[in-house]
């Protein structure tokens, strides 16, 4: 009778299991990193849609239904301007100015303390009288910013 010699088939058989069990551990840690990531770049996106929304609906306040009623961005005459004002953001647009109109072009600059968005505006007056307003949104206002998104509005009346 000869004795067949099964040592080490059992540390052999754990070696496996144990390298199956981390190869898909690993995966599942690679989906979830990863499905962290898109959703975190989703709501980044979001906060620089929002700011851009709230740059348009500033302009389209001042341009149509201020108390003074004539637009803020007349071509003649040059306004002052506020939006978002508050404590953290007084005077707010930033940038240097909150004076527009006096041409065709004007354009400023929302800030939104203490979180890091902005709006860049732009509101375009038209000989026949049409009016456009670009409004472009920022998740951070520092444009070396890796994970800076822009999001953009544009009215058209």
């Amino acid at each position: 009778m000869k004795k067949t010699s099964n040592r080490g088939f059992t540390l052999f058989i754990a070696v496996v299991i144990t390298a199956t069990l981390m190869l898909v551990s690993m995966g599942i840690i690679s989906v979830a990193v990863r499905e962290a990531f898109l959703t975190s770049s989703a709501r980044e996106s979001q906060y620089a849609f929002y700011a851009a929304d709230t740059g348009a609906e500033c302009a389209l306040f001042w341009d149509v239904k201020n108390g003074s009623g004539e637009s803020a961005f007349s071509t003649s005459t040059q306004t002052t301007i506020f939006c978002n004002e508050d404590s953290a953001n007084s005077p707010n647009p930033s940038g240097g100015t909150n004076v527009v109109g006096g041409s065709s072009i004007s354009n400023f600059t929302l800030t939104f303390f203490p979180d890091p968005y902005c709006a860049k505006v732009i509101v375009t007056k038209a000989d026949n009288g049409a009016t456009t307003i670009q409004s472009r949104g920022y998740n951070t206002c520092d444009p070396a910013n890796p994970r800076r998104v822009e999001r953009a509005v544009q009215v058209n009346y």
